[in-house]
């Protein structure tokens, strides 16, 4: 997935807006990922999640050595979490299309995509270490799609930290 472009997808503007610089096959790619996404955190409403689950990374035990803990406390936070994950998939899906977005739409483009790296990171199952991929491969394209979200999540970061007060 190789896309041409003259600046960067994400950047902020002067007056703070943050400009969506996004080709529409951008915007169509990260539609297509956001209903996936959906789908899978909307499964994790319904029975365990294992090490088999692509959603571990986003719902991970909090008591591992406490099974009973661990039940408990899925039962009370699961649901609100899985709540809040679709209504930031929905809120990103709802802006994908605009020209801007403010700080905070930033921050939850920045949480839902970054979702969805670790969906695809666990998918994968990368590493820290970085390897190269096999163009033969055939999980080459969803290596591509997890860098160029990678990419997304630094831009964003990078906006948002130019708004940060500086030192002192």
């Amino acid at each position: 997935m190789g896309f041409r472009r003259r600046r960067p997808p994400l950047e902020r503007r002067a007056d703070g807006a943050i400009v969506v610089g996004l080709a529409d096959q951008e915007r169509e790619v990260l539609r297509n990922l956001l209903a996936q996404l959906r789908v899978l955190v909307g499964s994790a409403s319904t029975g365990p999640i294992d090490e088999s689950s692509p959603v571990r990374r986003l719902f991970p035990t909090a008591y591992p050595e406490d099974v009973d803990r661990e039940k408990e406390y899925q039962e009370l936070a699961r649901d609100g979490l899985v709540e809040q994950r679709l209504a930031a998939i929905e809120a990103v899906e709802a802006t994908l299309d605009s020209d801007t977005i403010d700080d905070e739409r930033a921050g939850t483009w920045l949480r839902t995509l970054n979702d969805l790296r670790l969906v695809l990171g666990t998918r994968l199952d990368v590493s820290e270490e970085p390897e190269a991929v096999d163009p033969d491969d055939p999980d080459a394209a969803l290596h591509a799609v997890y860098d160029y979200t990678g990419f997304l999540v630094d831009r964003l970061v990078q906006c948002l930290a130019e708004s940060l007060p500086g030192p002192g």
